[in-house]
């Protein structure tokens, strides 16, 4: 086999590329959501400022028969990346998943990473034993975390919508709650950067210690155009604090239109000094409310949180968000 870079300019390689892991990934879970092809070819076409990506093809007789991704942090965290690995499932058995990844891992090291991190979505019963886990242990990686797959039917009853916000109203007197579409206030976007930044540091993250991320308000306009060429409808409320900051925050991501039925809960949080004001339901419950009004269509919410993460799994639990698959996360250290 052999492995280069993928050429992302190239709409013929590039959606080789995307085909190959679609029906890699989707195997066994034939019924849950993926992303589309306009939505890949933006990551790759329009990527993150803060972050180098790297897209490997494995090819036979000019065949893409397997490929892999690396995605290394530049501006924080800059000893760890993520990667992951796809083989058709009709050459999986031959050792090209292997050598994919150990040409993956070598990459990563050569830029200097030392925590190779991956994830796999498996059935519930499947967690320990997957042969998927088991292609991964046997190269080095050990478990990290596990986060839960949860989905949330639509539409949600009105009154139930109203009646958690009804709940949490009490407790943040003095806050407003705001959403938008797209593109968020400039006034707000430097205490949001703050905030998502934090988010990498709070929330439960299993054997990976991770600093706060640094999310400038350019790298946030740079991403958040990135998503929106890709035809993604991004609504993001906010609860301000008195003193104009964003205290709390909630996003969620409705696919483009013509396609996919399912939208994206994105990160839920809540800033530290702002947190037992019950926000993290009013912003979660608003942004619902706003989406599911606006989009009809769409039949149901995705979400995965760490299973560590008791606030969080509490709230979607409240909402009815149901398990339906596990995330895990692994990790090898070099």
């Amino acid at each position: 086999m052999e492995i280069s870079p993928v050429d992302v300019t190239s709409d013929l390689a590039l959606r080789a590329s995307y085909d190959l892991e679609r029906r890699a990934v989707m195997v066994g879970r034939e019924t849950m959501p993926h992303w589309s092809w306009p939505e890949m070819a933006a990551v790759w076409r329009l990527p993150d400022p803060g972050e180098k990506a790297v897209l490997l093809g494995g090819t036979e007789g000019g065949r893409m028969v397997a490929g892999a991704v690396l995605f290394m942090p530049l501006l924080d965290n800059t000893e760890k990346c993520w990667l992951g690995v796809a083989v058709e499932p009709a050459e999986q058995g031959r050792g090209l998943g292997r050598e994919m990844l150990d040409a993956v891992c070598a990459l990563a090291v050569a830029e200097g990473r030392t925590d190779l991190l991956a994830e796999v979505k498996l059935p519930f019963d499947e967690v320990t034993s997957h042969r998927a886990r088991r292609f991964a242990e046997a190269a080095g990686f050990t478990l990290s975390n596990v986060e839960i797959v949860r989905h949330l039917a639509l539409p949600v009853a009105t009154h139930d919508l109203e009646a958690w916000a009804g709940q949490a109203a009490p407790r943040h007197d003095g806050y407003r709650l705001e959403t938008y579409l797209n593109e968020v206030p400039d006034d707000l976007v430097p205490s949001l950067c703050v905030l998502l930044g934090q988010l990498s540091v709070d929330a439960p993250t299993g054997e990976a210690e991770w600093e706060e991320e640094l999310i400038t308000p350019e790298r946030y306009r740079e991403n958040q155009r990135s998503l929106v060429a890709a035809g993604r409808r991004i609504y993001e409320t906010v609860a301000v604090a008195p003193d104009g900051t964003v205290a709390a925050q909630s996003t969620i991501s409705v696919p483009p239109a013509g396609g996919r039925t399912d939208a994206s809960q994105w990160g839920t949080f809540v800033h530290r000094e702002h947190r037992g004001r019950r926000l993290g339901l009013a912003v979660k419950a608003a942004n619902l409310r706003t989406v599911q009004e606006a989009h009809p269509e769409m039949r149901r919410i995705v979400t995965q949180n760490a299973e560590t993460n008791g606030y969080m799994v509490s709230i979607n639990e409240l909402m009815g968000f149901e398990p339906v698959e596990a995330s895990v996360e692994l990790i090898k250290r070099v």
